[in-house]
């Protein structure tokens, strides 16, 4: 299922993890967990933030790849399903 992950970064553990210059190797592993097919970051809410678009293949998934951006980051985490163009009109040609 594809699904839209957003992520709030807590400030200040975020600035601990620049500031040791460890920053591009944990978000390099942080994409390397979710493979999204689309990542997005910037502020949100004021605080730093990432948005993913990735398929999650089972829910027991959720736990080791949320986990890191917990114990990293701090980080507060919705999920949602979403849907690409192709997604919807499958969707829509089910209707009657």
């Amino acid at each position: 299922m594809r699904v839209l992950l957003q992520a709030h970064l807590d400030t200040e553990k975020t600035n601990e993890v620049i500031r040791s210059g460890k920053m591009p190797q944990v978000m390099q592993e942080v994409m390397g967990a979710f493979k999204p097919e689309a990542a997005y970051f910037g502020p949100d809410g004021g605080v730093r933030s990432m948005f993913l678009v990735f398929d999650m293949q089972d829910t027991s998934q959720i736990p080791p790849i949320t986990e890191q951006l917990f114990q990293k980051f701090g980080a507060t985490v919705d999920y949602t399903p979403v849907m690409n163009q192709e997604d919807l009109q499958k969707g829509l040609a089910q209707l009657k």
